[in-house]
């Protein structure tokens, strides 16, 4: 929910913490907490990127030799060819040696690429080379970067600020679940880039906060899915108020539907890039369906998440995921949850956690995941199978990013895995099916499940009762809970 302010709140913030006014030589206050006063800041010094470096980390930038980077031939700021260099980036992937080119030379861009597929620098990088140079006025920034969730634009503004800050450039994230105060203060000392979901930005504009005058290029990451949360209203009439003539790069897994009624109206004549699609993508994972009784789904989905480091797990409710994370930690196995229900600042925890190598599982809902983007994932397990193609798609795509390869499995009664044919030919993925009985003795690990013989798709049982074919779903059944059974708890298992 939105947090409110007033301007009293405001004018206190501005004033020192003992009561009095620190001021500058032109009158206005600083902050005495930020440190020195601004008038003793060394002018013309290093960029900030630079300016907090060790002096190891400086010295490899000073010495990269650009002329060693494929970058270097693409327009892209010596600067910033220099450390991408030291980061080990000198050559770019294939959406980046699609898009770049044409975005550089200031053509509209439709571009669909996988996950992980190097996308944020394919649109970040020119719009670095467009703002580098200049300026931005108070409340005007000159670009937009419209994502779906807070983490995915968390993540954008990890990967570009240090390459901006090199440029001198200012970049600002805006987002519902923060204070409105601290982000209009931000856009009022002039933001190059705005990184932003589109209702807090649709509010920051309509208070006059963010002005769109200036905008000279905006970027639509994960089109798709700003279209599927519903905000197609919000992103169409956003755009409508940037200049005409500006600069559109879109990317999207799919471009069907209100994706395409964008690209319609707002793009002029696009070049158009399909690099490894979402489709594409399931070719380096392994997929198999672990056909389990409903009574042993969780002992078997905890058996397998111990032995294999680095897991997302999918429920399809927020409670389950809460659920299964906490019986998850109850069992030994570090994880935490990611859903819609939780504060900002949990999240962020949570996420952070899992990045960080102190929880080995994140359990999530689709809709909070498409924020989660972590290199070394290499386990993806649907604990509540995914109702369609694109779901299965977009969880799947967690793992085997950047090329590398993955597992994706699904938790199924052999009713639910007799449905999930269809699902796997529409999604364009070949699943092995194996019965959880047939595993070979000892720790459950993915090399164990390729091991197993593969039994046939479960045929239609009239003593199915977790089918959806009627009958009461069995205790265990994801259901609304997440787990099934009124508690939400897993049933208690009776003492012998």
């Amino acid at each position: 929910m939105p947090v409110t302010f007033d301007q009293a709140s405001l004018s206190s913030d501005r004033s020192g913490r003992h009561g009095h006014q620190h001021t500058r030589r032109d009158g206005r206050p600083f902050n005495p907490r930020r440190g020195a006063d601004p008038r003793k800041r060394r002018a013309g010094g290093p960029p900030r990127e630079r300016r907090g470096l060790d002096p190891a980390r400086r010295a490899a930038i000073e010495a990269f030799d650009p002329a060693t980077s494929a970058f270097s031939e693409m327009a892209v700021p010596e600067r910033v060819v220099k450390i991408l260099g030291v980061d080990g980036i000198s050559q770019p992937t294939l959406v980046q040696a699609a898009v770049i080119p044409d975005a550089m030379a200031g053509r509209d861009v439709l571009g669909r690429a996988q996950t992980g597929s190097g996308k944020t620098l394919a649109f970040g990088l020119p719009i670095l080379a467009k703002l580098a140079g200049s300026k931005s006025r108070p409340n005007h920034p000159r670009a937009l970067i419209v994502v779906p969730t807070r983490e995915l634009a968390g993540q954008v503004v990890t990967a570009l600020e240090p390459l901006a800050e090199a440029l001198q450039l200012r970049m600002v994230t805006v987002y519902g679940g923060s204070p409105y105060d601290r982000q209009i203060r931000r856009l009022e000392r002039g933001a190059d880039i705005v990184v932003a979901t589109p209702g807090r930005l649709d509010d920051l504009v309509r208070r006059g906060a963010c002005r769109l005058d200036d905008i000279q290029i905006v970027t639509l990451d994960e089109a798709d899915h700003l279209c599927d949360l519903g905000f197609f209203p919000v992103v169409d009439d956003l755009l409508s108020k940037t200049p005409e003539g500006g600069q559109r790069l879109l990317l999207s897994a799919t471009l069907d539907g209100d994706v395409d009624r964008l690209v319609r109206r707002h793009l002029s004549d696009p070049a158009r890039h399909e690099v490894d699609p979402d489709v594409g993508s399931v070719t380096t994972m392994d997929h198999h369906v672990l056909v389990v009784g409903a009574g042993r789904k969780i002992d078997v989905t905890m058996a397998l998440l111990r032995e294999n480091p680095r897991s997302i797990v999918f429920t399809r409710t927020k409670g389950g995921a809460t659920r299964l994370a906490a019986d998850l930690e109850e069992a030994g196995v570090p994880a935490v949850d990611l859903h819609g229900d939780l504060s900002q600042r949990v999240r962020e925890r949570n996420l952070d956690r899992f990045k960080s190598g102190r929880a080995q599982v994140v359990v999530a809902t689709d809709v909070a995941a498409r924020g989660i983007h972590v290199d070394g994932v290499g386990l993806v397990v649907h604990f509540d199978p995914a109702g369609e193609a694109k779901a299965y798609l977009h969880r799947s795509g967690r793992t085997a990013r950047a090329g590398a390869s993955g597992a994706v499995v699904t938790m199924a009664t052999p009713g639910q895995a007799r449905d999930l044919g269809d699902l796997f030919r529409r999604a364009g993925v070949e699943a092995k099916n194996v019965d959880a009985r047939m595993v070979a003795s000892g720790p459950m690990t993915i090399e164990s499940l390729a091991d197993a013989p593969e039994m046939p798709a479960p045929a239609p049982s009239s003593g199915d009762r977790g089918s959806r074919q009627g009958g009461k779903p069995p205790r265990w059944a994801p259901g609304r809970s997440g787990y099934g059974n009124r508690s939400g708890r897993p049933p208690q298992r009776r003492r012998r």
